[in-house]
């Protein structure tokens, strides 16, 4: 989902502490507000404008004593934002964080201050004002409201914005195009938006000119040389930039950092396409050694860990459409290095691969999973670039510019939109409609006024999927309503004037991104339990209508009952065939489930709006969260176990060995959707002392056509003793879904999903 829950925001705030106390960041916060109320009387992008001057510069935190390069922010509980992982979305308030901070103070004064705060934006936080518009108690739910099955949520999540363009032409280069655009037009509304996007040049102007004094500060009390000669780098860099584009790999950086930081975006683009020409220069002319390199990419990589974005945090390097793969591929190498060497959580390190690529670079990807990792994440160039070019609707050419964001939907760079603002529980739906519209987990009717029959009057297996497909149907045709409705909320209340200005066609149209500005208006549901689903579906049909063991009411009695009593029925559901396989009675049933979920979610385009919209099969840890209030599934799952990850078989099901499943994977077609994961968990022994196999298993697995893999690699038993014995595995690194984890700060039954995963 690429989000944070609620208790997340809250814990990692006391990680990282605001740097400025209760009564500075109370002080920004009201200031914020009245300027809110100011100009709310004008147009949308003033307000926006307005209110981001209040919190920059003087969000920017302190440089700290390792960095090489610059730029770390403070997040408060008000603020402006895309994501929560940013503090929220648009004009925002953070309830639980606001509450948090008035606890931790005694002083009533500021209790009360804070207390007007909240009344004021319980009214105007963006998101609130979209879940008054879009929830329906039991049904509609916000994220994470596990009782629904269907999510709801309004954000602007995954954007990658074109930052090649913006080092290619720096600021300057920026601010002229917009001039040249502003004099093409008459329009008074595009004016002020050209203007508002003037001022936001000037804003990032502001903002490297704090660094500039910050780093001054930095060299005046710096204890050594060596230290005072980092700092004047940084601002030879800064200062460089406020003039003309970026000829060095630092001035690059904090180019594009600081810009991101403004933004608020999450995931950081095609790092190599960006960078790698500025590397190159940079080693040609003798400005320091590949290894000094690696430092300053290591310290970079260290700023994006900071933000702690959790289930974002992407960077991008490799792919086919490259134009100086030389010094692409350069980057590759001294960023992976980077990566073995800080051996962080973020960024999500992701290497696209394809047919011809630079071995040096894949064999050195390998060895940094095989080291425990967990990135680079792979993704295969051959299957992605034909499916996104089906499912996105575009071009070869603009295929080939796909970006995986967050936890894995596909999006094109620089051009598109696909923010996931929609779930789906398709094994609770199916639970739903095996009890007429009743969820058995809370005995509510969830069944949004459809028609259902009975157990007994489901006479066969096509009875059975007809009335599932309708509650489907239901939810998803809601689903991609709501979805377009929260872009037009967010779109009467912000404009995301940053994102906006690196999007195409923004400038040129003089339209925000959610205002007919961008180009792709994609959107994404994501799905969860899917295997569950279709696991279930499978000894249904199995046992009740090709068997005829039991019947239909015998087997919904139990699955109600958990079971009990039942033991015999539940062995039998659980021997069913089981996708993960290579089982062709297991998979045609996920396969079709999967296509037909696929194709209707996609027909949802057209009706609503969208350029494209589609699935996206990307579980985190909601699969976990879902199941605590899933009721039992017939394929032997019992109530609040976690569900399957993604397109991956339940934890344990598959059991003919890795190649045997990931034929299954395989077979569900990546062209109907925009983005899947894959898990797999190798033994290290496995992986480092089988290389050749494993790289014809790769191969294999790419050749047949998997899109995607990430691959945890552990010890055999080093989970199981990591969940006994925690305090001796502080910085064991898992996939959980769509991103890593220190193993050790899961939920415990998070962490039992992933036990249950097959070692290979």
């Amino acid at each position: 989902m690429n989000d944070k829950s609620v208790k997340e925001i809250v814990e990692i705030s006391k990680k990282i502490p605001c740097e400025k106390t209760i009564e500075e960041q109370v002080s920004i916060m009201e200031e914020y507000t009245e300027c809110y109320k100011k100009y709310s009387d004008v147009s949308v992008a003033r307000r926006e404008i307005e209110c981001l001057k209040v919190l920059f510069p003087r969000m920017f935190r302190k440089i700290e004593d390792k960095d090489l390069v610059v730029g770390r922010s403070d997040i408060l509980p008000i603020g402006f934002g895309c994501v929560t992982s940013t503090g929220g979305v648009g004009h925002y308030c953070t309830f639980p964080k606001l509450k948090a901070l008035r606890d931790s103070t005694d002083d009533e004064g500021l209790k009360e201050r804070l207390n007007v705060l909240e009344n004021f934006w319980d009214k105007h936080d963006t998101r609130s004002m979209f879940f008054d518009k879009a929830l329906e108690p039991n049904k509609f739910g916000k994220f994470v409201d596990a009782k629904c099955p269907t999510i709801l949520t309004a954000r602007l999540s995954g954007m990658y914005l074109d930052y090649p363009k913006l080092i290619k032409k720096g600021i300057k280069g920026i601010e002229e195009e917009i001039r040249f655009q502003k004099s093409q037009t008459q329009d008074e509304e595009k004016i002020d938006l050209y203007d508002c996007f003037l001022e936001c040049m000037q804003l990032l102007r502001d903002s490297i000119k704090h660094y500039i004094n910050e780093c001054n500060i930095e060299k005046e009390k710096a204890k050594t040389e060596k230290r005072k000669e980092e700092m004047q780098t940084v601002i030879d860099a800064l200062e460089h930039i406020l003039v003309d584009k970026p000829e060095t790999m630092i001035e690059g950086i904090e180019l594009a950092w600081i810009y991101m930081m403004l933004s608020m975006v999450v995931n950081y683009g095609r790092m190599d396409v960006y960078l790698g020409e500025l590397l190159k220069s940079d080693l040609d002319k003798g400005l320091y050694t590949e290894d000094e390199a690696i430092e300053y990419i290591k310290s970079f990589f260290k700023l994006l860990e900071a933000r702690r974005t959790n289930v974002n945090g992407r960077v991008i390097v490799g792919g086919k459409d490259r134009e100086n793969v030389e010094a692409c591929d350069l980057f590759c190498k001294l960023a992976i290095k980077a990566v073995m060497a800080n051996k962080d959580i973020e960024p999500q390190f992701t290497l696209r691969v394809y047919d011809g690529m630079n071995k040096e670079v894949y064999n050195l990807a390998l060895k940094a999973i095989a080291i425990g990792c967990t990135y680079p994440i792979l993704y295969n160039d051959e299957v992605n670039i034909p499916a996104v070019q089906k499912a996105l609707k575009v071009d070869e050419k603009t295929a080939e510019k796909y970006v995986p964001f967050g936890c894995g939907e596909l999006v094109i760079s620089g051009k598109s939109v696909g923010t996931p603002n929609v779930c789906i529980n398709v094994l609770k739906i199916l639970n739903i409609a095996l009890n007429s519209g009743i969820d058995p987990w809370d005995n509510i009717d969830k069944s949004g006024g459809i028609e259902m029959k009975k157990p007994c009057e489901l006479k066969s297996f096509a009875d059975l999927q007809e009335q599932y497909y309708k509650l489907l149907d239901y939810n998803i045709e809601r689903g991609a309503k709501s979805h377009m409705e929260s872009y037009k909320l967010m779109n009467s209340q912000v404009k995301y004037l940053f994102t906006s200005l690196l999007l195409d066609d923004c400038i040129e149209r003089g339209k925000a991104a959610l205002d007919g500005g961008a180009q792709y208006l994609g959107g994404t549901l994501e799905t969860y339990g899917n295997i569950n689903a279709s696991d279930s579906l499978t000894s249904i049909k199995y046992w009740v209508y090709d068997k005829k063991k039991y019947s239909l009411e015998e087997v919904v009695n139990a699955m109600n009952n958990n079971f009990e009593n039942y033991e015999n029925l539940r062995k039998d559901m659980l021997n069913a065939p089981k996708y993960g396989n290579d089982n062709p009675y297991a998979d045609d049933v996920a396969v079709e489930l999967h296509e037909y979920v696929c194709k209707k979610v996609s027909e949802q385009a057209e009706i609503n709006g969208f350029d494209s919209y589609n699935v996206v099969i990307i579980n985190n840890q909601v699969n976990t969260e879902w199941g605590r209030m899933t009721s039992a599934s017939a394929d032997g799952r019992l109530s609040t176990v976690y569900m399957n990850n993604g397109n991956n078989p339940q934890g344990g099901a598959d059991k003919n060995g890795p190649t045997a499943m990931l034929n299954s994977l395989v077979k569900l077609k990546p062209d109907l959707h925009a983005g899947s994961v894959q898990n797999m968990k190798f033994s290290r022994d496995m992986f480092i002392n089988h290389e050749d196999k494993i790289k014809a298993l790769l191969r294999t697995y790419f050749k047949n056509g998997g899109g995607q893999i990430m691959i945890s690699v552990v010890s055999k038993g080093e989970l199981e003793d990591a969940y006994i014995n925690p305090e001796k595995y502080p910085n064991l690194l898992v996939r959980v879904g769509g991103f890593s984890a220190k193993f050790i700060n899961l939920d415990k039954d998070v962490q039992r999903e992933i036990m249950s995963r097959t070692l290979n």
